[in-house]
């Protein structure tokens, strides 16, 4: 099915046959305001021009589905709120019948997105709060993927670093509440385990563990670019002092290492494996009801 809304149908063409209570212009076009019940069952209520939904409106689909915004030449274009059949909506700008702009998308299970989209898709920057855990994802978005510099913020410690399709890659550090960072970096590992089946095979799965270097003081966070380098010798950089000059948090902190000193598996938020059911059970002509899942849950992310 497409998620650009072809779905909404041009109105008055050759073949179709549907009604029309409104304004029409010297040339018998819809023209000005009007309400309209199209051949699908779905019905439209607002501004005409030349024969076109243009202006505000309220598009209602048969399934439930509805839009209540701008409208440019029969596609959603400006600001605009789509509520889709499960409840959950977007509201924020529109283009070319895509979202595409700023926009915030409240999920079924009381997740949320804030931020900046393209073609119909999380680009850009943007924050994404995971209703069930609290956790919430503040940074950088390619292609409706979590990629990029961003902070992974919990309730008691945030993780602080680079994305890649969707999880963490390279150096990070770890900031706790308790008043120090534990610095180390994820490494991608190649993870095999059997499938019980009349012919053996091994599905190899890529996961990032997590390798624990050093404890030291709290530090400005600020997101590295491509090609920079940290400074040397910066504010935080050095190992903390020991626990006479730190007291209690250094100790909490050195346990924190003994803990940590081996690979451990990402930690996500949740999952969210259930937007991918919604997505193929979809019927053609409809609107997209959801977005694609992010791994890190949400349910812990339509076009």
């Amino acid at each position: 099915m497409s998620d650009l809304g072809s779905e909404e149908l041009e109105e008055e063409g050759e073949n179709d046959i549907g009604e029309y209570e409104g304004s029409r212009n010297e040339a018998g076009e819809r023209h000005g305001h009007g309400k309209a019940r199209l051949p699908n069952g779905d019905t439209y209520e607002g501004n005409y021009e030349h024969g076109k939904r243009h202006g505000q409106g309220i598009y209602k689909f048969k399934n439930g589905a509805r839009y209540i915004g701008e409208y440019v030449k029969n596609k959603k274009h400006g600001q605009g709120t789509f509520i889709y059949p499960d409840g959950s909506r977007y509201e924020g700008e529109w283009a070319d019948d895509q979202r595409h702009g700023y926009g915030v998308y409240y999920y079924v299970n009381n997740d949320t997105y804030t931020g900046e989209w393209f073609a119909h898709q999380r680009h850009g920057q943007g924050t994404y709060f995971y209703a069930e855990t609290g956790s919430k994802y503040v940074g950088t978005w390619v292609n409706g993927q979590q990629e990029g510099a961003a902070e992974l913020i919990h309730l008691n410690h945030r993780y602080q670093g680079k994305f890649l399709n969707k999880n963490p890659i390279g150096p990070g550090k770890y900031v706790f509440d308790i008043g120090c960072e534990q610095h180390g970096e994820y490494r991608l590992t190649e993870v095999e385990r059997g499938e019980e089946e009349e012919e053996e095979e091994t599905v190899v799965s890529v996961v990032p563990k997590w390798k624990a270097t050093k404890i030291t003081e709290l530090a400005l966070w600020t997101p590295t670019l491509p090609g920079e380098q940290p400074p040397a010798g910066g504010p935080g950089q050095e190992e903390a002092p020991g626990a006479e000059g730190r007291g209690e948090p250094v100790e909490e902190a050195q346990a924190l290492t003994d803990i940590s000193e081996g690979e451990t598996d990402w930690m996500k938020p949740g999952e969210e494996d259930g937007d991918a059911a919604r997505e193929e059970g979809r019927e053609d002509g409809q609107e997209e009801f959801r977005d694609d899942n992010l791994d890190l849950g949400e349910h812990a992310l339509a076009e």
